[in-house]
């Protein structure tokens, strides 16, 4: 029953029709220089949970390097939890529990470092681990009170990841924060470079996807524990299916970026739970993610479909990329769904995902994927065949399946006259959310992610997204919705770009507004008489 951002934002204005950069204050996140693109590895716990031991661990690096997965970029063996003794020593140090790791912790790191791999130990901010707080494990040995000792330890045995897990249903959220940040700055002080991962879930309120975590960790989970099957009806609650956690996890896009991850949990591939099908979507979908790609499975005994997988080098290709941007959904109508990941060399990674029981075809176009021109090469992840399309992008996909594109060719850059639109007060950018192209959808303000649902074309007076119009209901007055509707060249659908950065609406002669000057994510936007204040200001990137 266990396991297991914010950078400093520019607002950008437009000031007297001059683009000018002014730095918002913001809460420091976390550079430490480790993780710029998503970890890789493997982790203990999904096939052995507490039954650990030192042969156990160096037989799993030595079969990872032997199978090829450390040369494609599988490089952290983490041990999880019950590696520990259950008390610590008279100084109160941690220690290796002596029947399990007699040769201790500092030689388990020489052994993996010397195998090319780097270290991974599991550790708790409270009390007691996980394994301790269900009495599965003996003693209370969490960080809680020695958290500058525990990482002076950590860094002396050379420790490389550390995965911190809260399992407690006590703390708020402000808690946890604070509670997560005191292993951040002991880490960093330190002096080694430890990739920083979070689970504030374990048996909590599900805190992961309530804020971003990047300014606290490099990972954070975004859900409950993950489990060996493919959907478990769960919202976000013990445990997880596949499916279920993408549903969670895909609206989290913004939050992804170099040093900074949202975390679907250790990869389950391999280990029976699911068809070939079903993990191969399970492997494609974290890739495209930007999730950290951490094998759960046996690698001793895996079979040629699992390494197949694990080892698609298209896919892991995509994951590595170095703008680390997560996917972001460009449609989904609760069966097809499409997702985007833009990558550093202008290609752009298309999954088109099936999530319905009966093979259908999913299809997009270059165009909504941020794609210009009229011929594209598109190669498929699985197959490694290439295709030539003028803009069609489709294809027939399994029940539960996920077929990857790779999209080259045509333009690099967003469609002739698109922008991002920028709130002044937030630094947040103007969103479709979700991609819902329905009649009357309300846009809001979100992380700018540089997805279709972000990016808004000037044509004429109107503001275009995903093929629709920014639209003012007729005779709109102050208060009423800004909202999506198709182009029907009406008064209520032309828009004023203003020199002091606002937009505002010909028939109504309304602003575009922020809802009472908010800056969180998903804050509505919506129509006010015209003030030009901050939360009325626009800048076009």
């Amino acid at each position: 029953m266990r396991r297991l951002k914010t950078t400093l934002a520019a607002a950008l204005l437009l000031v007297a029709g001059a683009l000018t950069v002014v730095s918002a204050p913001a809460a420091q996140a976390l550079e430490n220089g480790v993780a710029r693109t998503p970890p890789m590895g493997w982790n203990s716990w999904n096939t052995f949970g507490c039954n650990i031991n030192e042969t156990l661990i160096r037989q799993m690096a030595d079969a990872i390097v032997n199978s090829g997965m450390r040369d494609l970029g599988y490089q952290y063996v983490v041990v999880d939890d019950c590696w520990f003794n259950p008390n610590r020593d008279s100084s109160g140090n941690l220690q290796g529990d002596p029947s399990r790791f007699p040769s201790g912790m500092r030689a388990l790191g020489d052994y993996l470092h010397g195998k090319g791999l780097k270290f991974g130990l599991y550790e708790v901010p409270l009390d007691k681990t996980c394994a301790q707080y269900f009495n599965s494990y003996p003693g209370a040995t969490g960080s809680q009170g020695h958290e500058a000792q525990d990482a002076r330890q950590f860094a002396a045995w050379g420790v490389d990841y550390l995965k911190y897990d809260w399992c407690s249903p006590t703390g708020t959220i402000d808690q946890q924060v604070a509670t997560f940040a005191k292993m951040r700055d002991a880490l960093a002080a330190t002096g080694r470079p430890i990739v920083y991962s979070i689970n504030p879930n374990s048996i909590h309120a599900k805190t992961g996807p309530q804020r971003n975590w990047g300014d606290v960790a490099n990972m954070w989970r975004t859900t409950e524990d993950i489990t060996n099957a493919w959907d478990t009806g769960q919202t976000n609650g013990y445990p997880m299916g596949i499916q279920n956690i993408v549903n969670v996890t895909v609206p989290l896009a913004g939050y992804a970026r170099p040093g900074a991850f949202n975390d679907p949990d250790m990869m389950e591939i391999g280990r029976g739970g699911m068809n070939d099908t079903e993990m191969r979507s399970h492997f494609a979908l974290w890739s495209i993610m930007a999730s950290p790609l951490i094998a759960g499975n046996d690698i001793r005994n895996m079979n040629s479909a699992t390494q197949t997988i694990l080892k698609n080098q298209n896919l892991i290709a995509i994951n590595q990329d170095s703008l680390a941007l997560q996917a972001t959904q460009v449609s989904n109508d609760g069966t097809r769904r499409v997702l985007a990941k833009r990558l550093a060399n202008g290609d752009v990674a298309v999954a088109l995902f099936n999530q319905g029981g009966g093979t259908t075809t999913v299809s997009t176009t270059a165009a909504a994927i941020g794609k210009t021109g009229s011929s594209f090469t598109l190669r498929d992840a699985w197959t490694n065949a290439t295709s030539t399309s003028t803009g069609t992008i489709s294809a027939s996909v399994p029940g539960h399946g996920t077929v990857v594109y790779r999209v080259s060719g045509g333009g690099t850059g967003t469609p002739s006259g698109a922008t991002t639109l920028v709130s002044a007060a937030s630094g947040r950018c103007l969103d479709v959310p979700n991609s819902n192209t329905a009649n009357g959808t309300q846009p809001v303000i979100w992380d700018c992610n540089g997805g279709a649902n972000q990016r808004w074309t000037n044509s004429g007076s109107t503001l275009q997204a995903l093929g629709k119009c920014l639209d003012a209901p007729l005779n709109a007055t102050a208060g009423a919705k800004a909202q999506l509707w198709d182009c029907n060249g009406g008064t209520n659908q032309q828009w004023t770009l203003n020199a002091d950065g606002t937009i505002r609406g010909a028939q109504s002669g309304l602003c575009l507004d922020v809802d009472h000057n908010l800056t969180a994510n998903g804050t509505v936007v919506l129509l006010w008489t015209c003030t030009a204040a901050v939360n009325q200001r626009w800048s076009r990137v």
